[in-house]
């Protein structure tokens, strides 16, 4: 089976030759420049609205080009399928229809009985390639998790970075192999079951490599500020290529590379004034193109866009991660100020509200790799506090996350990296350490410098995950857990959350919660918890239905949960 997207931008595959087509509305003029010996330079015929477009039948797969702008500088394309020597070399035509995919499409779980895993290719084994991910599938298979949830690929500077930086979106990065080895990742995932979902940012581009601002400046806005630079104009009259780069390149994952599902960055900084927002008519092409169930996710994580976002499958909140980190840590830092007073009762409010639809998690690359050390909670919390916290997540009728080592309790940080030019990365280096200066405890100098540095290749080695942990047996008493629970979810939740109806719960104190949600079989889930280091009376001393997990015995004698408890019950929803 052959798949194949036709892009408006960039390089397309024709019955006899190529069609090359650039955006460029600020440009003269703009030739195809062939880098192969003997190649040549053609100028590009002007059309309407700013495009120029060249069909060549000289250009075949694997033929390396550029476009040159105004007679003078030379860029890569910015839909380039490939950039076999990174965003400074010159863009390769893929012919997609080489790879022979096969006959039966994969078909995901349905997004709400999901249990989504995510990883950084890079760190996910010592080699950080896809093919050396893909020799890991099988213990993913055998953990119980139903996705993949891959950091962003798209083509970023130097040879290692999150992904965040990425300035040619349609190019997975080179770094960690070829367009062809990615597929070849996704069809071993969808052999052991696994759907692949990939995160994608739409809402800024990275700071070096991007040249769009010198032949189409217009793509973006000054006034339109992120944390990460200027924003993308989706909105301006004359703008429809800017939103069709977004939402082609949406379409080209999951139709040319069969990918499962998108993850959205930052919705919040997406910005649309149109009467459609870019996201929702993102949304409505990329579920209509499919021609198979998709997962599409946006990350909303201080619910700033709630309304906004409520047509996607998931969405990703950080609400019930601080709030179990405040009961699990205590961390006094400014960042968890709002979930210090109520913690529990913000995290059931969230639960309650969103339902099948939350994404939630315990740790993520944000939660992980954004503190100074790179910490994981496994660092930072008690063993049982750690085991009530995972207890609750991977049962609770919304859609577990987990973050590549977790499982087992890995003990390898994952820091924050990059790999920029020495200016570049100074201004990084300096920028990160001064993000933390407001914490007491690096308002010296001298104490921000013990930070790791995300320029140094040691930071981005020493976030690789070391699978020979496993062996150890701590590591596999947790790894044993994670299984434990996973498979409990899949016999006893996953069959019957697609129809969960309304969460009701009450608090106890600041860390006793008392909930239940009616599932589709006439049943209801019900969960008895304390989550603090004292025992907490006023529970239910013998529950109403068959205990299906607990981590102190089914039975709470006196109605008195020990410290760090957790019970999950399945019984007869009442009658109403």
């Amino acid at each position: 089976m052959k798949r194949l997207y036709e892009l408006t931008w960039g390089a397309q595959v024709l019955d006899c030759g190529m069609r090359f087509r650039l955006w460029a509305p600020a440009a003269q003029s703009v030739s195809l420049v062939l880098c192969e010996p003997g190649g040549s330079i053609q100028p590009m015929q002007r059309g309407d609205a700013g495009w120029f477009e060249l069909e060549q039948t000289n250009a075949a797969c694997g033929t390396r080009y550029l476009y040159e702008i105004d007679g003078g500088l030379r860029v890569p394309d910015p839909a380039s399928r490939f950039q076999p020597d990174g965003i400074e070399g010159p863009s390769m035509v893929v012919d997609p229809r080489r790879f022979e995919w096969p006959e039966a499409d994969f078909q995901p779980r349905p997004f709400p009985e999901a249990v989504i895993y995510e990883l950084h290719v890079g760190t996910f084994t010592r080699e950080g390639t896809y093919a050396a991910a893909a020799r890991r599938l099988d213990h993913l298979a055998e953990l119980g998790v139903d996705a993949i949830e891959i950091m962003p690929l798209s083509q970023a500077p130097g040879t290692h970075n999150w992904g965040y930086d990425g300035v040619l979106h349609y190019a997975p990065a080179h770094y960690y192999g070829t367009p062809d080895d990615l597929k070849r990742f996704i069809v071993a995932a969808h052999e052991r079951g696994l759907a692949v979902l990939l995160d994608v940012v739409y809402n800024h581009f990275g700071p070096r490599g991007n040249y769009l601002p010198h032949y189409a400046p217009q793509f973006f806005s000054a006034r339109l500020k992120t944390p990460w630079g200027a924003g993308i104009d989706y909105a301006s009259p004359g703008n429809d290529p800017v939103r069709r780069y977004a939402i082609e390149n949406a379409c080209y994952w999951v139709v040319e590379y069969g990918f499962d599902g998108l993850r959205l960055d930052a919705t919040p900084m997406i910005f649309d004034t149109r009467p459609v927002h870019v996201l929702d008519e993102l949304l409505d092409e990329v579920k209509r193109t499919a021609q198979k169930p998709v997962y599409l996710i946006a990350e909303d994580v201080k619910n700033e866009i709630v309304e906004r976002v409520r047509a996607y499958d998931g969405r990703w909140s950080d609400d019930p991660h601080d709030a179990l980190h405040v009961l699990l840590t205590g961390d006094p830092s400014p960042y968890y100020g709002p979930f210090r007073s109520e913690p529990l009762q913000r995290m059931m409010h969230v639960l309650a509200a969103e339902g099948v639809h939350l994404v939630e998690f315990l740790q993520n690359h944000d939660q992980v790799g954004n503190r100074p050390f790179g910490d994981r909670i496994s660092a930072l919390a008690p063993g049982d506090a750690l085991r009530a916290a995972i207890a609750i997540l991977l049962l609770a009728p919304a859609v577990p996350l987990l973050f590549m080592g977790e499982e087992w309790g890995a003990s390898t940080p994952f820091l924050f990296f990059c790999d920029f030019e020495p200016e570049l990365a100074k201004r990084v280096t300096a920028g990160r350490r001064a993000e933390f200066s407001q914490l007491a405890e690096f308002s010296d100098p001298a104490a921000r410098s013990r930070i790791p540095d995300p320029a140094a290749i040691r930071t981005f080695l020493g976030s690789k995950l070391q699978w020979d942990e496993i062996d150890r047996r701590e590591h596999r008493n947790w790894l044993q857990y994670y299984r434990e629970l996973l498979g409990l979810r899949r016999k006893y939740v996953a069959p019957f959350v697609r129809d969960a109806g309304k969460m009701e719960y009450r608090v106890l104190g600041k860390t006793g919660a008392v909930c239940s949600w009616s599932l589709g079989n006439s049943k209801a889930l019900m969960l008895d918890a304390n989550i603090g280091a004292a025992a907490l009376a006023g529970l239910c001393e013998n529950p109403r239905g068959r205990v299906i997990f607990a981590t102190h015995g089914a039975q709470y004698h006196g109605g008195l949960a020990p410290p760090w408890s957790v019970r999950w019950t399945l019984g007869e929803r009442p009658a109403e």
